[in-house]
């Protein structure tokens, strides 16, 4: 099919290309999927500017949390490059106080030689309660998290502290855009995506009901039917 879109795929924290496996699979008829890699910098300037100099022209952009601070970045680097964009379970804010010294205590552990990744304590925030007995759906989760270790937390980490509030920059946004979260995500909250969806013109606002902050892997097919209707419109 020599008109598919690239897609660019964003991971969040602790996350890898597992993290779009359903999606890749799904939408690789009408998409090139493409994930970036967001381990190597401790800002998201740095990360824009990496995935850039490795994308295509242009480019459909998906990020999912933390993903998705990075692709607003993106947008505030090269709009014009930016196709469609999908903002999955993030958000346009930047941390308050209290999640940034959440943030500050786990790289403090994980400085002292304690990191644990993705441990069924955190679980809870990150997938609906009926998911937490689901073993492959946690073991992923866990497995991401293993898998981009240590080093890569705490550059991650560092970036979301400094990350900016980027509402202002949502109202210049010209690409077809999507907003998507769970209907029980506890991490960033449907009206977290609601003010998104207002500020950006134009703006599809889907929610994906019984499911937490981990759309892709909880809802595949809800997410992948919202993102197929986006970069077919």
């Amino acid at each position: 099919m020599a008109d598919k879109i690239p897609l660019l795929l964003l991971p969040g924290l602790l996350c890898d290309q597992q993290l779009w496996a359903p999606q890749i699979e799904a939408l690789s008829d009408v998409a090139e999927p493409l994930v970036a890699d967001l381990t190597q910098d401790d800002s998201f300037p740095a990360m824009a500017r990496r995935l850039l100099a490795e994308a295509p022209t242009q480019f459909a952009l998906a990020g999912l949390s933390m993903g998705g601070y990075v692709a607003q970045e993106v947008i505030r680097q090269a709009p014009k490059r930016v196709l469609k964009l999908a903002l999955l379970d993030t958000s346009a804010r930047s941390d308050t106080p209290e999640q940034s010294q959440r943030r500050r205590d786990l790289i403090m552990l994980s400085e002292r030689g304690q990191f644990h990744g993705v441990t069924k304590r955190l679980l809870p925030n990150l997938i609906h309660p009926d998911r937490l007995g689901d073993a492959a759906l946690v073991n992923t989760i866990v497995a991401m998290a293993g898998a981009v270790g240590r080093n890569g937390f705490l550059r991650q980490e560092t970036a979301i502290l400094a990350r900016p509030d980027g509402r202002t920059d949502l109202a210049r946004v010209v690409a077809p855009a999507l907003v998507l979260c769970g209907r029980e995500d506890l991490l960033t909250p449907l009206a977290l995506h609601e003010e998104m969806a207002a500020l950006i013109p134009g703006a599809t606002l889907r929610v994906i009901e019984h499911c937490g902050h981990m759309t892709t892997l909880e809802r595949p097919d809800a997410v992948n039917e919202a993102m197929r209707a986006w970069l077919t419109a």
